[in-house]
């Protein structure tokens, strides 16, 4: 097992890098989002997505000794950060496109802001969805009028099913984070976050397939230059952490985590050209340390999270960010769970 925690550090403000780690690949294409596109993204979302709150917890900041800032994406359409970026990236489709159709594959919140976004616009959606996906996200997939079409996540190939599909009936694939657009759309949560707080020393995030850093890291590093973006995997899904290391995208075997919206094998090649070049550090979280984090989010806060919802907090609450930066933003991602299994999680 790799150590918990990986430093990056950067002169942001003249793009030069301190050290390797910072630098693109050989022969690497620049990174296609800016600040700019994150902006037409949060113009195209204003009046659609929900401005998601900002809260504090005096308790929070005196059991961590920093200034919390908890942005609630659980209380986003869907449920999650997600809708910001399916929506920005279907609205940029034809008429033409919109009405032949649209698929995407995920493991419950892109499918679900897929559908949802479809919906919104008058397309309709295919979504390639794990067999052992929370029921939960399943029915509410379904709910938005998608199409699912289920898989084996430990041996079957979602993005190749996914284009076999789209090929087949002329859908646009719209990727759960290796997309620009994607990308651009989940960086208005940060966005948002510091336009309500002002600037801050750091800002966490959960990592998955990395959209929401990759967003995230490319507003905020622009907003507030010196800010240290911290990123949050699962212990056993710790494909970014290792992919930093190597220096190049690092596959791993399909994660065994409760945060089912982090268990990816590698992240994406945009996501991690972008966060390459921006992220500070990788914080990895024991599933038992998320657990913690839901039930204390469920208890003091009195708000409910999904496990990849809650990893950043898990992160701060267990002491993972040293040293601690004085003002802190934290992404909570989602809040997509049943109440059994919100349940048996806790018990």
């Amino acid at each position: 097992m790799p150590d918990r925690m990986t430093d990056r550090t950067a002169d942001r403000t003249t793009g030069s890098p301190a050290g390797p780690a910072r630098t693109a690949a050989p022969g690497a294409a620049v990174p296609a989002v800016t600040l700019d596109d994150v902006r037409d993204a949060a113009r195209r979302l204003a009046g659609v997505a929900h401005r998601t709150p900002v809260l504090r917890s005096r308790t929070l900041d005196a059991l961590t000794g920093a200034e919390v800032h908890l942005k609630c994406e659980n209380f986003q359409r869907v449920g999650a950060f997600k809708f910001r970026g399916a929506f920005n990236a279907l609205s940029r489709l034809s008429p033409q496109q919109l009405a032949r159709g649209v698929a995407a594959y995920s493991s419950g919140n892109h499918a679900q802001a897929v559908a949802l976004a479809a919906r919104e616009l008058g397309s309709r959606a295919v979504i390639v969805m794990p067999e052992d996906t929370p029921r939960s996200k399943l029915d509410a997939t379904a709910g938005y009028g998608a199409e699912i079409v289920t898989y084996d996540r430990y041996t079957g190939d979602r993005a190749a099913l996914t284009r076999e599909l789209a090929g087949e009936r002329g859908l646009a694939v719209i990727p759960p984070y290796d997309h620009p657009h994607v990308i651009a759309g989940q960086g208005t949560a940060a966005v948002e976050l510091i336009e309500e707080t002002g600037p801050l020393d750091a800002l966490l995030a959960p990592v998955g397939g990395g959209g929401l850093m990759a967003g995230s890291a490319t507003a905020a590093t622009a907003l507030v230059p010196g800010i240290r973006m911290i990123g949050v995997e699962p212990e056993t899904g710790d494909d970014t952490l290792r992919s930093l290391a190597a220096g190049h995208r690092v596959t791993v075997p399909v994660p065994r985590t409760i945060a089912d919206g982090q268990a990816v094998e590698a992240p994406g090649e945009l996501t991690f050209a972008i966060n390459r070049r921006l992220l500070d550090r990788i914080v990895l979280v024991t599933d038992d340390e998320i657990r913690a984090a839901m039930r204390w989010a469920f208890e003091r806060l009195k708000i409910v999270t999904e496990p990849s919802g809650a990893s950043a907090l898990a992160a701060l609450l267990a002491g993972r960010i040293d040293p601690l930066p004085p003002r802190i933003g934290v992404i909570v991602s989602g809040g997509n769970i049943g109440l059994d299994r919100f349940l048996e999680l806790l018990s």
